[in-house]
């Protein structure tokens, strides 16, 4: 059945397979505490469902635990880095370090990062940005398995090929804008699939190019051992924005771009853009400070439309569904839960089914 389980647990659990999986402690440690960040703060897509997925693609070769970023080039206002296949959350925080304090010391930053497994929830990279002051700009591409449909094609030519902005705000939350350029994340089609859901019209083609509310043509082989894919978001203008995400994450960083057959590997490697700005250096900070508090505050004073209690801004809804979840426990689906099982069985850590 499914079940609700507090943070602290899951992330004991998942961190334990992780290690069983060949990562050192503080690698799981951190890991793990990143995937049930995404959980905590409403991303189930990026959270622990993934986590057998990497198992598998750690016994594939693709992922390999404990690496670390390597520095290709390094001209103080620009960084060429390379992950090394190592997992994302641990790269991608490195190569964050080393572009955060590149910024602070020379008011910008230019950083690419290659060859990372799976970043995760690329909103975790612009949140520790903006705790330092800084804006932030992330242009992600994804090499795996194609599943989103180019606008006018009827099969899956690129990934999901996220785009995330980060801006602090002085003495409040900063503005987070995190967002897939498909119609919605992958990850949320395997959660909806293991959930038994079907998902609203607009988000997806099956394999023969027909529109289908069925998450599971992304997620499983049809019948003719082919996949469905997912559409972009804003049509022709996600389609653009999902293609500059391919050439700058991707061709940009050096990390490549996908143009073959979809395969069955089961890793997911990510190349990443980033731009990193001190306002403070850029002599903007106190008009920055202002004139973005008051932007915000008109906007709030708009009057709630039908159907809303409040103006939010991005970055909002994860501050609040983290305390909700911190609260109330992480749900998680019963074929989730089971394909976490398994993946702790073939790593010999025997999970409570």
């Amino acid at each position: 059945m499914p079940r609700t389980l507090q943070a602290d647990s899951l992330q004991s659990t998942v961190a334990s397979i992780l290690r069983a999986a060949g990562s050192q402690q503080a690698e799981a440690e951190q890991v793990a505490a990143n995937l049930v960040m995404a959980n905590l703060s409403g991303h189930d897509s990026h959270g622990v469902g993934m986590l057998p997925r990497y198992i598998d693609a750690v016994a594939e070769g693709g992922l390999h635990p404990n690496a670390a970023v390597r520095i290709n080039l390094d001209i103080g206002t620009m960084l060429s880095l390379d992950g090394q296949h190592g997992y994302g959350q641990v790269v991608g925080v490195q190569a964050m370090e080393l572009g955060i304090e590149r910024a602070r010391r020379h008011g910008s930053c230019i950083l690419t990062l290659a060859h990372a497994h799976h970043l995760g929830r690329i909103g975790h990279f612009a949140e520790m940005a903006t705790s330092h002051g800084l804006v932030s700009m992330h242009f992600v591409n994804v090499l795996s398995r194609p599943v989103v449909a180019p606008w006018g094609g009827g099969d899956g030519r690129f990934g999901t090929n996220p785009c995330c902005i980060g801006i602090p705000f002085a003495g409040a939350e900063p503005f987070v804008l995190d967002y897939a350029t498909s119609r919605v994340a992958q990850g949320k089609m395997r959660v909806a699939h293991n959930k038994g859901e079907r998902v609203p019209p607009g988000y997806l083609i099956d394999e023969k190019g027909a529109p289908t509310d069925d998450p599971g043509v992304v997620v499983v082989p049809q019948g003719n051992g082919l996949f469905g894919a997912l559409m972009t978001f804003g049509e022709h203008k996600g389609y653009g924005m999902a293609l500059a995400c391919e050439l700058l994450g991707g061709a940009l960083t050096g990390g490549g771009t996908w143009h073959r057959p979809a395969d069955t590997s089961r890793s997911v490697l990510n190349g990443m853009l980033t731009v990193l700005i001190d306002p403070e250096r850029l002599g903007t900070q106190a008009s920055f400070d202002q004139e973005a508090r008051e932007f915000v505050e008109w906007l709030r004073r708009s009057p709630p439309g039908q159907g809303f209690d409040a103006v939010r801004i991005a970055g909002e809804p994860e501050r609040e569904a983290r305390a909700a979840r911190r609260r109330d426990g992480i749900w998680v689906d019963d074929a989730t839960w089971g394909e976490i099982v398994a993946a702790g069985a073939k790593v010999g850590v025997a999970v409570a089914a």
